[in-house]
């Protein structure tokens, strides 16, 4: 796998460069001092993956995977330093495609510290994750949890999956979606657990409708969005409750939006949209075809107004879709479906 670092720290690229170097397979396609430079060398020699770094000279990281995204698209990691401390930006550049964030491990002077080697090991598990994206990953049942208090009475539910450029996209989505919405939304994005509180923040903070991840128990809730909030996958119950699972394990991006659709073609009892919007990969294309074989409709972005369009051109490769249409529409056919 050949990997660029996009830096302007020339200890960081060392670390960086090091870090790779201690896995097999992977090796150095390049490197890039700032984001400027960046569009230039991948516009080149594109890479299988980019680190990029959010805060540089001349050109910073989100106008980089900006303009990377939009004439050389791959895949890009987003690595740097504090990456809660840039919550804001990170969720800028994932709007644009970026995939995942994960903080920059540093060297002291008897080299990688304890917590910097945790940041390396993690740093490394989201390389492969990425080296796994497109892999194809079946599903299996997994016995619910039991609820405790009565049945949701929602019977109106928007189920909806996306990965990379979906931060930017739900934003839009959410901004248009009146605050009286009928339905209840549940929404699994590809997004490491460290960053969901913050994003289930940031996507409030973007619409007319609360956001607020979702708990081990809770029914949706009509005009409320509910965020898978952990690694485990998220699913519905016979009881048309949420819970999480581990299982199953096979599935390399967790949370799955495969599962969680196929859970709501299971077992939602009332109506129900899916939607599969922007992300790099095959997840959420044979649960959105769960979904429609149920009879319920299901809408995929297009690729004109998709930052990546993997996910919504697996769901139409294998007629998931019954609607294919660019985000701007969605919320006029969502409101003339729960109308």
């Amino acid at each position: 796998m050949r990997v660029a670092i996009v830096n302007d720290s020339p200890l960081a690229q060392e670390v960086l460069r090091r870090v790779l170097l201690t896995a097999p397979g992977y090796q150095l396609a390049w490197q890039a001092a700032n984001g400027a430079e960046a569009v230039k060398r991948c516009a080149d020699d594109v890479p299988d993956v980019i680190l990029m770094d959010l805060l540089m000279p001349v050109m910073d990281g989100v106008e980089a995977t900006r303009q990377i995204m939009a004439h050389s698209p791959c895949a890009i990691l987003i690595v740097t330093s504090d990456v809660e401390r840039h919550m804001s930006r990170v969720f800028s550049a994932m709007g644009y495609g970026a995939l995942d964030a994960v903080n920059t491990p540093m060297l002291n002077g008897s080299g990688l510290s304890t917590a910097d080697q945790l940041e390396s090991t993690a740093l490394l598990r989201k390389i492969h994750n990425i080296r796994w994206l497109t892999a194809v990953n079946g599903s299996k049942d997994s016995k619910p949890a039991s609820g405790q208090s009565e049945p949701t009475q929602v019977t109106q539910l928007v189920a909806l999956g996306a990965s990379a450029g979906g931060p930017a996209a739900l934003a839009e989505l959410l901004q248009r979606l009146p605050g009286d919405f009928p339905a209840a939304l549940v929404l699994v994005q590809h997004v490491d657990e460290v960053f969901a509180a913050g994003m289930a923040e940031w996507l409030t903070s973007q619409s007319n409708i609360p956001v607020r991840l979702a708990r081990e128990g809770d029914c949706p809730v009509a005009g409320q969005l509910l965020m898978a909030g952990t690694s485990d996958h998220l699913r519905l119950s016979t009881e048309g409750r949420l819970y999480y699972t581990a299982e199953p394990m096979s599935h390399v991006y967790r949370p799955s939006i495969d599962v969680f659709f196929t859970s709501v073609a299971q077992y939602w009892s009332g109506n129900a949209v899916g939607v599969l919007l922007t992300g790099m990969g095959r997840d959420g294309a044979q649960g959105l075809k769960a979904m429609r074989n149920r009879g319920f409709i299901t809408l995929a972005q297009d690729e004109a107004s998709s930052a990546v369009y993997g996910m919504p051109k697996a769901a139409a490769a294998i007629d998931a879709a019954s609607e294919i249409l660019p985000l701007q529409h969605m919320v006029e056919r969502l409101s003339a479906v729960f109308s």
